[in-house]
């Protein structure tokens, strides 16, 4: 039983793999082994195709929403795009205190593609991984924000961000000035240049990691509950958990995704920031 619940867990963490096996050359991995013997250029199709789609989705809903917008009474489509968007308007106006047109829009996606990605944890974990196996397909993960490849390459965008905006508002010099020059005095600048890059790169690395770690910790509880199901009583007491975790789930993948696009804002606003303090 324990080697038949850690192969399930096993093949419901392993994404559908496209890339070179050592042996087989290009393909797509049919073992968890394989995706893992294709190295770092091997490519997560599924995790690449839903982010994808769900950016789709975000742009056409939000499309339809402003094309149907009427001065009178909103529909409901309309009446929930303008609560998010006034939210995250308010939101980065109250921590954003430069011009730039960029970044309103710029949360706003974050968010709301962020908040898409996390809600397919809340999809049954067997359903749409069964539905590809019957169609052919070996392995499917539906949940883009539980792969660090995702989570990671939004974050590191974060930070060229931060960098293009940082050497554009303050020039090279200035940018470097921060650098060398804080937190200690000019002449301590191998310390400061240190203690500055570490603190520059723990931005994008926590900003990422942060994501995955909480939606990969959800999703693997939402598995270790589906392998409760097996008997009558058992049945009952995973539903009962799966539906008490979910309910708690909408808070966090909520709250995953709030937390993104703000400390996105925030390393921005940093990033613009030309007084002296640091």
């Amino acid at each position: 039983m324990a080697e038949d619940a850690g192969g399930y867990i096993t093949h419901h963490l392993t994404n559908l793999t496209y890339g070179k096996h050592p042996e087989d050359g290009w393909g797509f991995a049919d073992t968890a082994e394989k995706a893992a013997e294709m190295g770092f250029w091997s490519i997560h199709v599924d995790s690449i195709a839903w982010s994808v789609g769900l950016g789709v989705v975000f742009c056409l809903v939000f499309r339809s929403a402003a094309k149907r917008a009427t001065a009178g009474v909103p529909g409901g489509l309309q009446n929930a795009a303008e609560i998010i968007v006034d939210f995250i308007d308010d939101t980065v106006s109250s921590i954003f205190q430069h011009r730039n047109d960029i970044i309103a829009p710029m949360a706003l996606t974050i968010f709301v593609w962020v908040f898409l990605m996390n809600l397919m944890d809340l999809v049954p974990v067997d359903w749409i991984p069964k539905l590809a196996s019957v169609l052919g397909v070996e392995y499917m993960k539906i949940v883009p924000s539980t792969d660090p490849n995702v989570t990671l390459g939004m974050s590191f965008t974060v930070f060229f961000l931060i960098i293009y905006y940082s050497i554009k508002v303050k020039g090279v010099g200035g940018f470097f000035k921060e650098l060398l020059c804080h937190p200690f005095p000019w002449y301590l600048f191998p310390v400061n240049f240190l203690l500055e890059t570490v603190t520059l790169l723990a931005k994008p690395i926590s900003l990422g990691l942060r994501l995955y770690g909480n939606l990969f910790a959800g999703e693997m509880i939402f598995i270790l509950i589906a392998l409760l199901y097996g008997g009558i009583v058992l049945s009952f007491a995973g539903g009962v958990l799966q539906w008490g975790w979910a309910v708690f789930h909408v808070l966090v993948i909520t709250l995953q995704a709030f937390v993104f696009a703000v400390l996105t804002v925030i390393y921005l606003a940093q990033a613009h920031d030309t007084s002296e303090e640091h």
